[in-house]
Order: C-alpha cells, then structure tokens, then sequence
C-alpha cells in the first residue's frame, strides 16, 4: 500500500517492518489488522484496515463502512504501538534509538 499523507510518501513495499497485530474475526465491525513500518528516512506509520466500529471505519449520514489506508506516527506514538500490541522488547527494539534502561 502506497499512500501520501502530510504531503510524505509512505510506501509499505520499501519500509520496514517492525510488528503487526489484529483482533476480531472477518465480518465483525470491530475488527482490525494493523502493521507498525519504519522508512528509509526514519519515519513510522501504520498501515492498516478494519471495519466500520474502528478507526480505520469511514461514514456518511446513514451509511458506515470498514476501510484500509496509513497513519503517521511520531516516535512516541510508535513506541506507545508497541508497548500495546507486541510482547517481545527484542522484536523492536533495533528499530529505536536511546531506549532507556529501567
């Protein structure tokens, strides 16, 4: 998926990967599938879709809809991504500097 948001190309064909999550089954309004990339340039996003109870969902007056597009991310947001949704620290820490020790 290729999309320009903000003006930026964001391109899941040449970012990195760094973690996908879902939840819900096929059909459910509340289900969504999401994926956490990096770009060249150091940039994060998510690339996604789900259903019309999610935030990927769109509607008009009466009308509600699942749909799929991307969302920039700023590092905290990224972080906060990964806190939430993958569970093994090594899965993502290459992918940021200056993470502290506790």
């Amino acid at each position: 998926m290729r999309r320009i948001v903000d003006g930026k190309r964001y391109d899941t064909e040449t970012a990195q990967k760094i973690g996908h999550e879902s939840r819900g089954n096929c059909g459910d309004f509340r289900a969504w599938s999401e994926t956490l990339y990096k770009t060249k340039k150091g940039a994060f996003f998510i690339a996604g879709e789900g259903g019309p109870m999610t935030r990927w969902g769109k509607s008009s007056g009466n009308e509600s809809w699942g749909d799929e597009g991307i969302i920039a991310l700023s590092r905290d947001e990224a972080l906060a991504w990964c806190s939430e949704y993958l569970d093994d620290a090594e899965q993502y820490e290459e992918f940021f500097d200056g993470i502290e020790d506790a």
